[in-house]
């Protein structure tokens, strides 16, 4: 692991294709790769800190913290060794990290809550009605506390999970009751998504284009959809932005209300009406999360290392 000052010119990192991008931007952001570590999925900031999802090796994940000081990264560790094909994460109410477990063949796919300290782990959910869930992908959590993720089947199609006995849904799941409700189920892969700041809708990729694992057929879905949140069920379902190129992997809303969306070229920023207005240009970006003590910087994984993206705006 390593870390160094600014990798790369401010005027080559960030492409303005709208003036209101500049609102994203300020006078001087910068793009700072902060580690070289092998930070692949679910980034989430809490405390000084990063955690992410390492990149499968022979079929294990860890779950690691990469503590900060500034744009410097001053080590890393291991929070959890062995996870069942670990991906999107968010934090949970009361501080631990809620992880969504792909499964393997032998083992349950799930949404997990893992101790930041200890690594303790606790299963939340990992079927609906008698039937295994698919292989979870990302999660976030309402201001409600319920907990809302999407369930591609990916496992099945990379070969590390069984024929799926469920669609390919995004669900809502009540800790409360333990209620696990279908909120969409017509989607071809669904994969990141994110809140508004006001939490009146929902936004979820489809990345149905990318199917085995490096494979892209535009043909397939490669956009954003928002949805209204009417209570426990999602209505007024559109399209709000096709990415291109790539489809849309992680997502995430800052406090004005744009959708940032990761992309092949990096990650694509729009405002809330749909319309590209801007990108940081980062080839190999998978994941990103708002970070800082500011909120203000954009933490992004590429599987071999973690940038930074110092903005003028704040995450939601």
């Amino acid at each position: 692991m390593s870390s160094t000052s600014l990798d790369r010119h401010t005027t080559d990192a960030f492409d303005t294709l709208d003036v209101r991008f500049r609102d994203v931007l300020g006078d001087a952001p910068q793009l700072v790769k902060v580690a070289e570590v092998d930070a692949h999925e679910g980034p989430v900031y809490a405390d000084g800190a990063l955690y992410f999802t390492t990149l499968p090796r022979d079929g294990r994940v860890s779950i690691k913290r990469l503590d900060l000081d500034g744009f410097g990264a001053t080590g890393a560790a291991v929070v959890r060794e062995h996870t069942s094909a670990a991906n999107g994460m968010t934090l949970a109410p009361d501080g631990r990290l809620i992880v969504c477990e792909q499964g393997s063949l032998g083992e349950p796919a799930r949404i997990s809550l893992v101790d930041r300290e200890t690594g303790d782990v606790e299963t939340v959910v990992d079927a609906l009605a008698g039937l295994p869930l698919n292989s979870p992908n990302d999660v976030v959590v309402r201001s409600d506390g319920t907990i809302w993720f999407t369930d591609p089947s990916y496992g099945h199609l990379q070969g590390f999970r069984p024929e799926p006995a469920l669609g390919d849904f995004v669900y809502r799941y009540e800790p409360f009751s333990g209620w696990l409700t279908v909120v969409a189920f017509d989607f071809d892969k669904p994969n990141g998504l994110a809140f508004s700041p006001d939490e009146r809708v929902l936004y979820v990729g489809d990345s149905g284009a990318n199917h085995e694992s490096g494979s892209f057929d535009p043909r397939r879905p490669h956009h954003i959809r928002a949805f209204d949140v009417a209570g426990e069920r999602l209505v007024n379902d559109r399209l709000f932005a096709v990415t291109t190129p790539g489809f849309p992997d992680g997502l995430k809303v800052d406090a004005d209300g744009r959708v940032y969306a990761s992309a092949f070229s990096g990650v694509q920023v729009f405002d809330p009406g749909g319309e590209l207005i801007g990108e940081i240009s980062l080839p190999g970006a998978v994941n990103f999360t708002f970070g800082g003590p500011g909120r203000n910087v954009l933490f992004i994984t590429t599987d071999t290392a973690v940038w930074a993206a110092v903005l003028n705006t704040k995450g939601a």
